[in-house]
């Protein structure tokens, strides 16, 4: 088995993914993911601390991007502007893998209430990324927490229309997710 072997973060990714979808989560072991992904169980373990960690590998990473992106936009941006601007920053960092996941990434989550319960956790901690980023702007709590809440539902609305689309879709998971943000910047007007 490969040692060190560069990618080994995504092919435990991958094969933990597949396997889920295949087999179930609870059936899944940390060997099984370990040999698909052609690496050893240490090698897992020095990646991640247990299977459930999996379905998070990116989210700090994403929750930094998200971040950014609001810190980086213009001091006149309003509150949802600026969360425009982070899910640009984060949707520039999603490539081709990215979509192809996501089908198979939804249907293990569905099959699974610990991978649920996970999940639920990752968009807890993107919503905790924005308000921070948005309080630092100034904006006032009560607005922030709601604008990084409607910031997560589109990225993760977007993100589903995005991966589990037409293939000659070439506009990307920004061009997805901002559109869902207007959508529910409209609804939101709606309420009355």
């Amino acid at each position: 088995m490969a040692r060190w072997e560069p990618g080994a973060r995504e092919r435990l990714v991958i094969a933990a993914v597949d396997l889920f979808t295949e087999q179930g989560y609870d059936a899944t072991t940390v060997t099984a993911i370990a040999e698909r992904a052609g690496v050893t169980k240490s090698t897992f373990f020095r990646h991640f601390p247990d299977k459930r960690e999996l379905l998070v590998a990116g989210q700090e990473t994403l929750s930094r991007l998200l971040a950014e992106g609001i810190a980086g936009a213009p001091t006149e941006a309003s509150p949802l502007e600026a969360v425009a601007a982070g899910l640009e920053r984060a949707s520039g960092e999603m490539g081709p893998r990215n979509r192809e996941l996501g089908p198979r990434l939804k249907a293990a989550v569905a099959a699974s209430t610990e991978l649920q319960e996970r999940d639920a956790l990752k968009s807890v901690g993107m919503a905790a990324a924005m308000t921070t980023a948005l309080l630092e702007r100034g904006v006032p709590e009560t607005t922030a927490h709601l604008a990084s809440e409607m910031g997560v539902l589109a990225f993760k609305q977007g993100y589903a229309r995005w991966s589990e689309g037409e293939r000659s879709d070439d506009d990307g998971l920004a061009r997805h997710a901002l559109d869902v943000l207007q959508e529910l910047r409209s609804a939101t007007a709606a309420l009355g």
